[in-house]
C-alpha cells in the first residue's frame, strides 16, 4: 500500500505547501494590495473574485470528468498536475507583478489575469486531490494521509502569510507603494518555480492504480445526478460549504479588522500565530479521529472554533492580548477542520463505487472544489461588498458603521456559519465499522455477487 511510504505521504502533501500561495496571498493580501495599492475599485474587486467563482462552478466539474475519463501511459491525473502547475506559476508571476497604468487598464489587468490563475489552479488541484483517495482505501490510513497533506498546507499557508513580512525583511522593502510591489515581485520570483518543482516530484514519486477509467454514454451534466444521489456526500458537502464560508470571511477580512478595529499593524502576527498551532495541534487531532471516530472529532473541532470566535465580536481598540488569546484557542481546531472533512470525503467516493461500480474521484473532487470556491467567493465577494456599501475608504479612520460591519462580518457570521454546519454534519451517517461494510460489499460485488447496501440493509445491489 503507497500511503505506508513516508517518501509517497511526503511527495504528496508537498505540491499542498507550494499551493497554498494561492490562499492568504490571494484571498487576503491581493485584494488589498490591489484595492489600497494599485488603486482598482473596492465592490469591483470584489464583484470580479465573487464572479471568478462562478467561472469555478463550470471548470471544476468539468475538469473532474474530464480527468475521471482520461487515458494515458502517465494515469489519469498526473498529466494535468505536471501541465497545470507551469501555467499556475505564469499567471502567479503576471497576477503579482501589474503594471503602472490606469485604473480602467489595472482594473483589466487584475481581471483577466484572477480568471486565467484560477482556471489553471482548477487544471492542477481538481486531479491532485482526486489522486487522493486513490492512493489508500484503508480507513485510519487515509486519516493519516490527508493530515499529512492538509498539515503541509497549513505549514504552506504559514510560509505565505510571512512571505511579505520575510521579504521585507531579507530585502528591505518598504511599506510604501513602491515597497509592496516589490514584495509581491519577490514572491512571485520564489512560489512560481516552487510550484512547478514540488508539483513536479509528486507527479514523479505518486504513482497511480493501474486503473481504466470508466466510458459511459452520460455527459458530464447528466452524470453529476447520481452524485447528487449520493445522500452521504450531500450532508458532507453542504456541512463542509456552510462551515467554509464562515471560515473565509474572516481570511479575507483579517487586514481589515485588525488595522480599522483593533487599531493594530500585527495582522502578520496574528495569522501566524493561528497556524502554528493548527500544525501543531493536527497530530492530536488524527489521534482523537482514530478513536472517537472521524464525525465527532469534525463536530468537537468546529464547536472549539466558534466557542472562541464568538468572543471576537466584543473587542475594540487595543484589544490586542485578549484578541492573540482567542485566536489561539480557535487555532487549536483549524487542522482538523481541513484535514478530516478530506479524509471523510474519500469515503462517500468509496461509496459511490459500491452504488455505481466506478470510481469517480474527479467528479466528487470537482464538486468539493466548487464548494471550497464559492465559500471563498462569498467571503471575498459578500466581505467587500459590504464594506464598500458601509463607506470604506482606504488608509483612513473607519466611521463607526463600517467598524461594526467588520466585527460582524469577522466574527459572528462565521460562528452563526459554524453552528449551522454542525447541526447538518450530527446526521453523516458512515463510520469507520460502516466503512469496513462498504469496502468489503465493493470486493464481493466485484467478484459476482450481490451484495445489501451497508446504509439500507434492505437493499441489494448487484
Amino acid at each position: 500500500m503507497q500511503t505506508e511510504s513516508f517518501k509517497v505521504r511526503l511527495a504528496y502533501a508537498m505540491p499542498a505547501f507550494a499551493l497554498a500561495i494561492i490562499g492568504i496571498p490571494v484571498y487576503v493580501y491581493i485584494p488589498k494590495f490591489y484595492t489600497d495599492v494599485v488603486g482598482i475599485d473596492i465592490g469591483l474587486a470584489g464583484l470580479l473574485l465573487f464572479g471568478v467563482r462562478l467561472f469555478d462552478a463550470v471548470t471544476d466539474p468539468l475538469m473532474g470528468t474530464l480527468s475521471d475519463r482520461t487515458r494515458s501511459r502517465f494515469g489519469r491525473r498526473r498529466p494535468y498536475i505536471m501541465v497545470g502547475s507551469i501555467l499556475v506559476a505564469v499567471a502567479l508571476i503576471f497576477l503579482f507583478n501589474p503594471p503602472a497604468v490606469s485604473t480602467t487598464w489595472s482594473t483589466l489587468w487584475f481581471a483577466f489575469w484572477i480568471y486565467a490563475l484560477f482556471l489553471f489552479w482548477t487544471l492542477v488541484t481538481v486531479p491532485y486531490e482526486s489522486l487522493g483517495p486513490e492512493i489508500t482505501y484503508d480507513y485510519h490510513a487515509r486519516t493519516a494521509l490527508f493530515a499529512w497533506r492538509d498539515g503541509f498546507l497549513i505549514a504552506g499557508t504559514l510560509a505565505a502569510a510571512a512571505s511579505p513580512a520575510l521579504v521585507q525583511a531579507i530585502f528591505g522593502t518598504g511599506e510604501d507603494a513602491s515597497g509592496q510591489r516589490s514584495q509581491f515581485f519577490w514572491i512571485s520570483v520564489i512560489y512560481a518555480p516552487l510550484v512547478v518543482g514540488m508539483c513536479g516530484w509528486c507527479v514523479r514519486v505518486v504513482h497511480e492504480r493501474d486503473y481504466v477509467p470508466a466510458v459511459t454514454s452520460a455527459v458530464g451534466w447528466r452524470d453529476l445526478r447520481s452524485v447528487f444521489k449520493n445522500r452521504p456526500f450531500m450532508i458532507l458537502l453542504a456541512a463542509y460549504t456552510i462551515s467554509a464560508i464562515g471560515s473565509n470571511l474572516p481570511a479575507t477580512l483579517i487586514l481589515y479588522y485588525v488595522q480599522y478595529v483593533l487599531g493594530s499593524s500585527q495582522a502578520d502576527l496574528f495569522l501566524m500565530l493561528y497556524f502554528v498551532t493548527g500544525i501543531l495541534l493536527l497530530p492530536v487531532w488524527v489521534r482523537l479521529a482514530h478513536r472517537f471516530g472521524r464525525k465527532e472529532t469534525w463536530i468537537a473541532s468546529m464547536a472549539i472554533n466558534t466557542g472562541a470566535f464568538i468572543g471576537v465580536f466584543f473587542l475594540g481598540p487595543g484589544d490586542t492580548a485578549v484578541y492573540a488569546i482567542l485566536v489561539v484557542v480557535s487555532g487549536i481546531g483549524f487542522g482538523a477542520t481541513l484535514a478530516l472533512p478530506s479524509a471523510i470525503q474519500a469515503d462517500v467516493i468509496d461509496y459511490d463505487e459500491l452504488k455505481t461500480g466506478r470510481r469517480r474521484e474527479g467528479q466528487y473532487i470537482g464538486l468539493w472544489s466548487i464548494a471550497k470556491k464559492l465559500a471563498a467567493a462569498v467571503g471575498v465577494g459578500v466581505g467587500l461588498a459590504v464594506l464598500g456599501a458601509t463607506g470604506y475608504t482606504p488608509n483612513v479612520a473607519q466611521t463607526d458603521t463600517v467598524r461594526l460591519a467588520l466585527r460582524v462580518l469577522y466574527a459572528l457570521v462565521p460562528s452563526v456559519c459554524n453552528l449551522l454546519a454542525i447541526a447538518i454534519a450530527l446526521y453523516y451517517p458512515i463510520s469507520g465499522d460502516i466503512h469496513s461494510r462498504i469496502r468489503a460489499a465493493i470486493d464481493r460485488r466485484q467478484a459476482g455477487h450481490l451484495v445489501a447496501d451497508p446504509l439500507k440493509p434492505a437493499e441489494t445491489i448487484g
